[in-house]
């Protein structure tokens, strides 16, 4: 978990840095779902030999939990991030991730049904983050029927390794959104800041496993 008396930390240089997320899945107090969130990001580079080995089942075992997902390889389409809430590491199998944040499950989404999931789905996270996107470089976003928009903050390989930071301007092509959502590429010409509120992120995936941010203004 989370420790309010560590001081902020800031990380950059990450854009297509690779890294993989651990979810530790269990009963949240209302009866539904949440999920503890590990990531990889600033201990390794999420070693593919050491990834393919996980086993979520023996994971959901060792740490006392009804399921493990296990989210990635993923990579950053942001430049920089500073976190004002971390937490300690965890071991999984050797491979070391740290506490980031925690999801909570909207119950018509299930985590563990890999490709076949739904999709387009808002879902909560509960961490504290600034992501930045430097003037003058890509950057991707989703635009839903009721106007918000949502920047692509990381591309996954979970449902297709072929995926490439260059792939990415021809994403919206790809993608089957939902009436009234469009895809856009732009290049911004001021630095972008997406920030959460009241230490909430609004997140969704595409039927890639690709992750947007709420950009809320």
């Amino acid at each position: 978990m989370s420790d309010p008396a560590k001081p902020s930390r800031h990380q950059s240089g990450m854009r297509d840095e690779r890294y993989g997320e651990v979810l530790l899945i269990s009963p949240d107090e209302r009866g539904g779902l949440k999920a503890a969130v590990y990531t990889t990001y600033g201990l390794n580079d999420c070693p593919l030999d050491k990834w393919n080995a996980l086993d979520a089942g023996a994971l959901a075992a060792e740490f006392g939990v009804p399921a493990v997902f296990l989210n990635g390889p993923r990579f950053w389409t942001i430049d920089e991030v500073t976190t004002y809430a971390w937490g300690d590491v965890e071991k999984f199998d050797g491979l070391e991730a740290r506490w980031a944040a925690e999801v909570r499950i909207p119950p018509d989404v299930d985590v563990t049904a890999g490709p076949g999931k739904k999709h387009y789905v808002a879902t909560t996270v509960d961490r504290d983050t600034e992501y930045v996107l430097k003037a003058g470089r890509p950057a991707y976003a989703l635009t839903d029927a009721e106007g918000r928009t949502y920047v692509l903050q990381a591309y996954s390989h979970t449902v297709d390794d072929s995926q490439s930071m260059d792939s990415l301007a021809s994403l919206g092509d790809r993608l089957q959104l939902p009436k009234g959502w469009r895809f856009r590429t732009h290049t911004p010409d001021q630095d972008m800041h997406v920030r959460t509120v009241d230490k909430k992120a609004t997140v969704v995936q595409d039927e890639l496993e690709n992750t947007y941010m709420l950009h809320a203004r």
